[in-house]
């Protein structure tokens, strides 16, 4: 099934399915609408509190459990049947905020964390399916067709979303509350609907000795213990997976603490709202001609030219006074997210074994988690020493040399032996 035109995009439309949470609910209105009406009550304090331990209970469960899950596809065909699961778990906890009232703040948490863990977890299986779905030849093209057409789906809904929430009542809502409710119902129903071509057209290379779902987890148990000492063993692998740790981190910090930074500077709320909106439509099409640029370059040396832009957009926040140097910001962030998302991800799949490929990509996501703790850091501690918030975001530079210095001596060639030695060495699961 590897280059089928049907299962490439049935693929990829998962994609456009479940970015509707990462934009609508986790970066549009649930830190917004969580502040203002299920936190209720308490103070700005508390509500922040609230909100980053969700995130954070969320993002440490799939953290530790994602390799795990992982090795336990990788003993039986089940990559796609857990995709299943967690997606349609992450959608109907989503849709399910609609029935939680006002300053009910633990459970719009408990279902916001179960929801998170349904998107992040759905991810790691999703990702996995990609050697099964495109050759080598074609994986950098696919990779990057799901983050475009996830940015552009994303963003359509988000785009709706927000006008539902700016002209309630055209809508046929009573208030804005209602219509943000409303939105997350939508944000479930299309999350559902659009993974549904994955279901029926996208098949799962069949494991060579599966095992029944019990021995499975036994021996996903046993083997995650064995995940980074095989990672360890793959030299060239793991010089990538710091390196991705590195740049990624920088790349997540300036995604996740750019609406913040410009509050600090005291742009308006709807400026933010429309660079976010920029940013998403800008890398529905960049996504794609990346990888085109990446085939013509080569993929390191495009992870590389992208590296440095985002070294560049850390310049240019530093010099950010007015809201149109916000949008400039959002365009050039959206011309490179999804290019060095998506070629990271394509990049990784030729240095791991095929036949583990959910174990590793488990250990892919994890670090994906952990990422975006080191430049938040930085740019709290240089922010705090230096008194200026301009300082803290130009130091996010130092992830983008670092991640950028040991990117360059990553030797491809030598990462396929090493992985072909490996397979040969574990050539059965069992």
């Amino acid at each position: 099934m590897q280059d089928s035109k049907r299962s490439i995009f049935s693929w990829a439309l998962y994609d456009w399915a479940n970015s509707a949470f990462a934009t609508t609910v986790m970066a549009g209105f649930f830190p917004v609408f969580f502040a203002s009406y299920w936190a209720v009550g308490t103070t700005a304090q508390q509500g922040t509190f609230y909100l980053g331990l969700a995130n954070s209970i969320g993002s440490l469960l799939i953290a530790v459990f994602a390799p795990f899950v992982g090795a336990i596809a990788d003993y039986g065909t089940y990559k796609k049947s857990l995709l299943i699961f967690f997606a349609y778990l992450g959608a109907i906890l989503t849709a399910s905020l609609w029935f939680i009232q006002m300053g009910n703040w633990q459970l719009a948490v408990l279902f916001y964390v179960i929801g998170s863990l349904g998107f992040s977890g759905a991810n790691s299986f999703y990702d996995s399916l990609l050697p099964s779905v495109a050759s080598e030849k074609k994986v950098d093209f696919v990779s990057s067709l799901g983050f475009s057409l996830g940015y552009i789906g994303g963003g359509l809904l988000f785009l709706v979303n927000v006008l539902m929430f700016l002209f309630p009542e055209t809508f046929g809502f009573a208030n804005e509350a209602m219509a943000v409710k409303a939105s997350f119902v939508t944000v479930g129903i299309w999350w559902i609907v659009f993974t549904i071509p994955l279901m029926l057209f996208v098949k799962e290379d069949k494991c060579k000795n599966p095992l029944p779902l019990g021995k499975a987890i036994k021996k996903g148990l046993k083997e995650t213990t064995k995940t980074i000492a095989n990672i360890r063993e793959l030299r060239t692998l793991s010089m990538f997976l710091i390196a991705y740790w590195l740049y990624i981190d920088g790349v997540d910090t300036i995604i996740r603490m750019a609406v913040n930074y410009g509050t600090a500077l005291g742009f308006p709320s709807e400026s933010l709202i429309v660079a976010l909106l920029i940013t998403q439509f800008v890398a529905f099409p960049s996504a794609l001609a990346y990888s085109w640029f990446g085939k013509k370059i080569g993929i390191k040396q495009a992870l590389l030219v992208a590296i440095c832009a985002y070294a560049v957009i850390a310049c240019m926040g530093y010099f950010m006074t007015k809201p149109i140097h916000f949008y400039l910001l959002a365009i050039c962030i959206g011309l490179f997210q999804g290019g060095i998302q998506a070629l990271s991800r394509s990049y990784y799949t030729r240095l791991i074994p095929k036949e583990k490929s959910a174990q590793f990509f488990g250990f892919y996501n994890m670090l994906g988690k952990f990422a975006a703790i080191i430049g938040p850091l930085l740019m709290g501690v240089v922010t705090i020493v230096t008194g200026n918030n301009r300082f803290g975001i130009l130091s996010l530079i130092l992830l983008f040399i670092g991640g950028g210095f040991l990117l360059s001596r990553v030797n491809e060639e030598q990462g396929k032996k090493e992985c072909a030695a490996f397979s040969a060495k574990h050539n059965t699961l069992v």
